[in-house]
């Protein structure tokens, strides 16, 4: 397609009519082309556009830069610091819940339900008649926005214009460049970036795409890291990492440092297959190395303290918890629910860690902890807990359903 018959595309689809619109933005191409298209084609005034940038972490640069392109598009960003927020209310539940997806670290699935919610509550508070996001038709965000900002704002109005006029990202940059909308992506898609991980270039990357080493925020490629092993210490209190190398320390300061630290070692790159709520497959590219160690040392912390019982129903929890959060549900009464259980069974989950991070490994070299299960002055065979004899007459009792079967017979 040509600008014209892009153009032609975009202001020949009807729109809703709107006076005040609340945006989700980032600065980004998508959210920057959201305020030209509020222009010229919802034909909103300038004083009715209010660009709401949410900070949930990904620094302070990132930020400024909204901030600044903002200023270059003429509107002035309303600026929200969730950091705090996010770091003590979402993430805290996302690790207590072991945060997986089918292998993704759930980062960016929390903070737009986070972001939207913000920006809904925002829209209201400014009488807005509409929301506007710039999610694609393609991906999983526009569920997850949609869902919260019917949940905080639902007299408002939803628009996705990305969606909404089937663009591809291709023609997003001849438009921005048509119209003087400031672009700066150092990957085709751009990424998503939290303190706990960094999503690069979501659902555009393809299947044997090769990905340019100068992309990663903290990843170092394991041929490249230290030839010696980097030892660290970590600290859990009620199943939250409190300290690094023994020193207390606020959650986030301990994840960014972290990043730092294990991702020079070559730990936290993901490649995956991801399936999303659209039951479609795309290939996903992440780095997450505090969230790789914190995570990894958190599940065997977890398996030390924990019962065996609750174990097993925990991760039917964890799955579950992370199919809602990804899903688009972090506001549902049950995820609420599922927080709750994951909250108590944290109680007990306390211990240092020291660990060896070596070229992406991560190898547990030390664990304590005063609660933990595990009781080899009755458990091992080296010591004399109990007397084996016991547990002959058990032996029998529960060997007793297999001889009824051998009776029956029909087994193979």
């Amino acid at each position: 397609m040509n600008i014209q018959e892009i153009e032609a595309k975009v202001f020949g689809t009807p729109v809703p009519e709107v006076q005040k619109v609340a945006l989700a933005y980032s600065g980004g191409l998508d959210s920057s082309l959201c305020i030209e298209l509020l222009r010229r084609v919802y034909k909103v005034k300038d004083d009715g556009i209010f660009p709401i940038t949410i900070d949930v972490g990904q620094g302070q640069d990132e930020v400024e830069v909204s901030k600044t392109k903002a200023g270059q598009l003429g509107v002035k960003a309303i600026l929200i610091d969730l950091k705090k927020e996010f770091t003590e209310n979402w993430l805290t539940k996302a690790i207590r819940a072991n945060s997986d997806y089918e292998g993704y670290p759930v980062s960016t699935s929390m903070t737009r339900q986070l972001v939207a919610r913000a920006v809904a509550k925002k829209a209201v508070e400014l009488g807005c008649d509409g929301l506007m996001e710039g999610s694609t038709g393609k991906g999983n965000d526009q569920y997850r926005m949609h869902n919260t900002f019917k949940i905080f704002a639902p007299k408002c109005k939803v628009l996705c214009p990305v969606r909404d006029f089937d663009m591809l990202r291709d023609e997003e940059r001849m438009l921005c460049e048509a119209w003087g909308v400031p672009v700066d992506e150092q990957i085709a898609g751009g990424d998503d970036k939290t303190m706990w991980c960094r999503s690069i270039a979501s659902g555009a990357i393809g299947l044997d795409q090769e990905l340019p080493e100068d992309i990663w925020m903290w990843l170092k490629w394991p041929q490249k890291a230290p030839d010696k092993t980097e030892e660290v210490s970590v600290t859990f209190e009620e199943g939250i990492p409190t300290k690094l190398n023994g020193r207390k320390m606020p959650l986030d300061e301990l994840i960014m440092d972290l990043n730092v630290v294990a991702g020079a070692c070559g730990i936290g790159y993901i490649d995956m297959f991801e399936d999303g709520i659209m039951d479609l497959k795309s290939r996903e590219i992440y780095e997450a190395p505090a969230a790789h160690v914190i995570l990894r040392l958190r599940h065997d912390l977890e398996q030390w303290c924990l019962t065996k019982d609750e174990l097993e129903f925990k991760a039917a929890v964890d799955r579950k918890w992370a199919y809602l959060v990804y899903h688009g549900m972090w506001f549902h009464p049950l995820k609420r629910e599922l927080d709750a259980f994951c909250l108590a069974a944290s109680k007990f989950m306390n211990g240092t860690y020291r660990v060896g991070l070596y070229k992406g490994n991560i190898q547990i070299l030390k664990r304590e902890s005063p609660t933990g299960l595990f009781s080899p002055e009755i458990r091992s065979i080296k010591s004399k807990g109990f007397s084996q004899k016991m547990a002959k007459d058990a032996a029998t009792i529960r060997g007793l359903p297999f001889e009824i079967l051998a009776r029956r017979g029909g087994i193979e």
